[in-house]
């Protein structure tokens, strides 16, 4: 998650340094990957185009970081305008590319990973979370987004998407009473 990320450290890598660089990389890189797999969810059971956007969140911020210049924002603003950017470009990819279905190849030992009872109750809450987020007007779901899934404070949120503390948390408790009505006992159905 990306708290407010030390000043000097994104000083001297906006200045170039290779260390503060890695650094900058290793503070975002887990809020950037929570966002991206809330925003894009599981494709085929797994998280994996949703990594592979947060990857190249990264490297857009790398590219990008000559350009940003401190106006009094976070830096968690710049990062996740950069990083909506890229959601949205990777579900237009997915749209466009929907008839593909690529096939795995088979394994060469045993799968750790969840059942297929279990994946499908874990696909079909995502499935139904994901259909009710839809649901909320753009602004709200980014917020439930930002604050739920990557945990940022309202502060940061704010500043992330132009609001204040208080008309984020405003926003946020309309949200969440409107995903309570549209859920409606929906998913209390999926089993723990």
């Amino acid at each position: 998650m990306i708290r407010a990320v030390d000043p000097e450290l994104v000083r001297n890598a906006v200045q170039g340094d290779r260390t503060a660089m890695a650094a900058l990389l290793t503070e975002v890189h887990p809020g950037l990957v929570r966002y991206c797999r809330a925003r894009l969810g599981r494709v085929g059971g797994a998280y994996t185009t949703a990594d592979d956007v947060a990857q190249e969140v990264c490297l857009a911020v790398l590219r990008s970081l000559n350009r940003y210049r401190d106006q009094g924002v976070p830096f968690a603003a710049f990062v996740y305008g950069i990083a909506a950017h890229k959601v949205a470009d990777a579900q237009r990819a997915a749209v466009r590319d929907a008839a593909v279905t690529p096939t795995d190849a088979p394994l060469e030992r045993p799968d750790a990973a969840p059942g297929p009872e279990q994946q499908a109750v874990s696909t079909d809450l995502a499935r139904r979370l994901s259909a009710l987020l839809d649901r909320l007007p753009d602004a709200q779901r980014e917020i439930i987004l930002l604050r739920v899934a990557v945990g940022l404070s309202a502060d940061e949120v704010g500043a992330i998407v132009g609001m204040t503390a208080a008309a984020v948390r405003m926003a946020q408790s309309r949200a969440l009473a409107r995903l309570r009505t549209l859920a409606d006992g929906s998913l209390d159905e999926v089993a723990a």
